[in-house]
């Protein structure tokens, strides 16, 4: 079984969808503290202008030490501004009449949510059955959780009975590779450069943009342009 753990991002880019083809079990790890100007609430999408966040607004204020899944959302009015700004500079795009609905869809499903958490498993999810994953999603909360950050990792593949774990290579700064191989468990990181480039819209090409991008320019292609072919 191949494991990946981490935390819920809002309508991420192309490899963070990489991870979940390559995964058996997605763990969506939320119980880690919510950090201000990450990816948890904001993307980037190309417009006319250059790159542009889409943030969803979040309760912060005095809540220094909330978990991720403990954040909420602060009114639902932020989806029709995303939604109205998708439509502005994707118009255009060449799939974009096959896929508004489905989209739209989603941000309907998020305009009820309560928490950052909700809001991104709408995303997650709906762009993970668009493309064709068979991806088991599971929580964090669901689990025993060790302290250690490696072996709270080591103990959620066990309870999986996981035989891969994929990480992102930032994870080499506080990985203790040598428990992965004590228990058994390959120790596997990702390599997020090569991927090919398409058709976008709006300039020169940029590669760390949301999915959403790919999924309007290239449609059901989309899945051929990632590295995992699920």
């Amino acid at each position: 079984m191949n494991i990946v753990i981490t935390q819920s991002n809002y309508i991420p880019w192309k490899g963070y969808f990489d991870a979940i083809a390559i995964a058996d079990y997605f763990v969506v790890f939320d119980e880690m503290q919510y950090t201000r100007r990450d990816w948890r609430n904001r993307n980037k999408i190309k417009t006319p202008q250059g790159l542009k966040w889409l943030t969803v607004p979040v309760e912060v204020k005095g809540k220094f030490y909330q978990k991720i899944n403990e954040t909420t959302v602060v009114d639902s009015s932020w989806t029709s501004l995303h939604w109205k700004s998708i439509c502005h500079n994707y118009s255009k795009a060449p799939f974009f009449q096959q896929t508004k609905e489905m989209v739209e869809d989603w941000y309907k499903q998020a305009a009820l949510a309560n928490t950052i958490t909700e809001v991104n498993l709408i995303f997650l999810r709906g762009i993970s059955d668009f493309l064709g994953f068979k991806t088991k999603f599971l929580f964090s909360k669901d689990f025993e959780l060790l302290e250690d950050k490696t072996e709270r990792l080591i103990h959620i593949c066990k309870q999986l009975d996981g035989k891969q774990y994929y990480t992102g290579a930032a994870a080499r700064a506080y990985m203790n590779e040598g428990l992965f191989e004590e228990a058994g468990i390959g120790l596997n990181y990702f390599d997020y450069s090569g991927y090919p480039e398409y058709l976008q819209l709006h300039g020169g090409f940029e590669h760390g943009v949301s999915i959403l991008d790919m999924i309007f320019n290239l449609g059901d292609e989309t899945r051929h342009y990632l590295k995992i072919q699920s």
